[in-house]
């Protein structure tokens, strides 16, 4: 006890050398430049040699284009379409007085609680089913491109919700209420004063539907059929042993998309907001009682049946599969079941080990970024390589990341994956926590050093106790987007199988199963994510 206490005092007096600390964040970037930046970004040049290939075949050549096309074009128009339909409900869900409000909070959550490979089958089960409200029009939705924007639509409507909502309870309505005053409609106050003030929160939430578009690969490939766009091409393309293709999409894919990235990230917050006129009469319309209560029944209508009921589907045949014995063959790990459950263990294997790879180094990164301890510019910089494998699609990712960890010959398999995953998964907890370590008043660290406590006690005592939540809620967070991933673990694994991709193979009909197999095993990978969640919402609960 008194050995472990002297070594805990001695590491107490290590923190407070400059030496130790400067040390401690030289690690933490070179880690992040080792490990996050430079393998996706110099992988894919080991190859680009083959890529002759492509341009010696034509057929290969326009579809590598039109996949390139497709790809920036579905999230170009997802995007503005989830704007246009998520911003009426983050104001429903914001402004509204009803006790139904926090009902329908909860369910916009929906898509998020569940893998995106399990959202994938259920919104072609629903576009499927008799209940298809296109099914009362005479429309069949087959596999391709529209089931795409359906599928693209509800998985992304979250995300503009989330960061709109944010954006609406912190800002202050002071210049509304002076508008109004000065006798302006509601409408157009909103369209001339609000929108305008929120523009960044417009920009970042644009941003972060379009990337989820872009780089969403399990999902896409239940819906896809014969259509293509960069991910299905590239998982196409691996699958046919042709290595050409995947490096020429895949590294225009990533150069491309850092590239719209930083053009929007700069030229977004100079687009000019309002656009056009005021139209007084017209906008007085909108501004009506009876208009809102039309839009807020329209809004919610819209997300009933397009996000909603599709993402909830799966829980039909899941009843299915209990009542006809599928259940008790999953439990006892008969046939194709047990393959099941290996992967499920390999996925939360790497999901775990990948969480506190994370959480260790990026720690250091966060506190950098947050304190701006590198200065204005270099913190800048440091936040863009933070923030590059969440812009770069995930299957072009895992591409390049297996080109790169495979000149390792003593990297396992195993390995290899894990590397994946934690780059896939950095910018997530990193993110939430230079924002939380940003919100501590930097005066409290100054006082306790004052007083005479060194940089692990601040560290301890400061830091830790009130980004506890934070931490946490990191941590889910990359754990859960480390078990659903499958673009970047499709395209770096060989003989490993993750859950996931495992489903997939199912569901693609590679390896034989029922519809009940299929319903019953992703309903064992939701449920992970479920209870996730909810020991999250417990913590936050318990937190308050």
């Amino acid at each position: 006890m008194k050995e472990s206490k002297s070594i805990g005092e001695a590491i107490n007096r290590l923190s407070g050398s400059p030496i130790a600390r400067k040390i401690l964040y030289s690690f933490a970037v070179f880690y992040l430049i080792a490990f996050i930046l430079l393998p996706p970004l110099l992988g894919i040049s080991f190859k680009l040699d083959l890529i002759d290939q492509v341009f010696r075949d034509e057929i290969l050549l326009n579809r590598a284009k039109s996949a390139i096309m497709w790809s920036f074009t579905i999230a170009f128009i997802i995007a503005i379409l989830d704007l246009i339909a998520g911003i009426p409900m983050a104001w429903i869900i914001a402004r509204g007085k009803s006790n139904l409000i926090n009902i329908l909070d909860a369910f916009v959550d929906i898509p998020f609680v569940i893998p995106t490979v399990a959202l994938g089958f259920s919104t072609l089960l629903f576009w499927n089913s008799n209940y298809s409200p296109l099914k009362f029009l005479g429309v069949n939705v087959s596999p391709g491109f529209f089931l795409i924007l359906l599928l693209h639509f509800a998985f992304s409507f979250p995300v503009i919700v989330r960061v709109m909502v944010g954006e609406l309870l912190t800002y202050k309505d002071v210049y509304e209420n002076a508008a109004k005053s000065l006798g302006a409609k509601s409408f157009t106050v909103a369209r001339t004063v609000t929108l305008p003030i929120l523009k960044p929160g417009l920009v970042a939430a644009f941003l972060l539907a379009f990337a989820r578009s872009l780089s969403e690969t399990g999902a896409t490939m239940i819906v896809a059929g014969a259509f293509e766009n960069g991910p299905i091409f590239i998982k196409n393309a691996k699958d046919a042993g042709l290595e050409g293709p995947m490096v020429l999409v895949s590294f225009i894919l990533i150069i491309a998309s850092i590239t719209v990235f930083g053009i929007i990230r700069i030229l977004g917050t100079k687009f000019r907001i309002p656009i056009g006129n005021v139209y007084p009469d017209f906008e007085a319309l909108l501004s009506k009682s009876i208009s809102v209560k039309i839009r807020n029944v329209l809004t919610i209508t819209i997300f009933i049946f397009l996000v909603f009921i599709p993402s909830i589907f799966i829980t039909s045949p899941v009843l299915g599969a209990i009542s006809d014995g599928t259940l008790v063959k999953a439990i006892s790990g008969e046939g194709i079941w047990s393959s099941f459950w290996n992967s499920m263990i390999l996925s939360y294997t790497i999901g775990i080990i990948a969480t506190l790879i994370n959480v260790i180094t990026g720690f250091p990164v966060a506190i950098l970024i947050a304190r701006k301890r590198l200065g204005h510019i270099g913190s800048i910089l440091l936040e863009a390589a933070v923030n590059v494998p969440i812009v770069v699609p995930s299957v072009a990712l895992g591409v390049s990341l297996g080109f790169f960890w495979r000149t390792f010959s003593f990297l396992s398999e195993f390995w290899i994956i894990i590397f994946a995953h934690t780059t896939i998964t950095y910018t997530y907890f990193v993110q939430a926590m230079a924002a939380a370590i940003e919100g501590i008043p930097e005066e409290m660290e100054e006082t306790a050093r004052t007083l005479g406590s060194k940089a692990l006690g601040v560290f301890k005592n400061i830091i830790v106790p009130l980004t506890k939540y934070s931490i946490f809620s990191g941590a889910i967070l990359m754990f859960t987007r480390s078990v659903d991933e499958t673009g970047a673990t499709t395209a770096v694994s060989q003989k490993l199988q993750t859950a996931p991709v495992l489903l997939v193979n199912w569901i693609k009909g590679i390896v034989p199963a029922t519809t009940s197999d299929i319903a019953l095993g992703i309903s064992f990978l939701v449920l992970t994510s479920f209870i996730s969640l909810l020991v999250l919402r417990l913590v936050v609960y318990r937190r308050r």
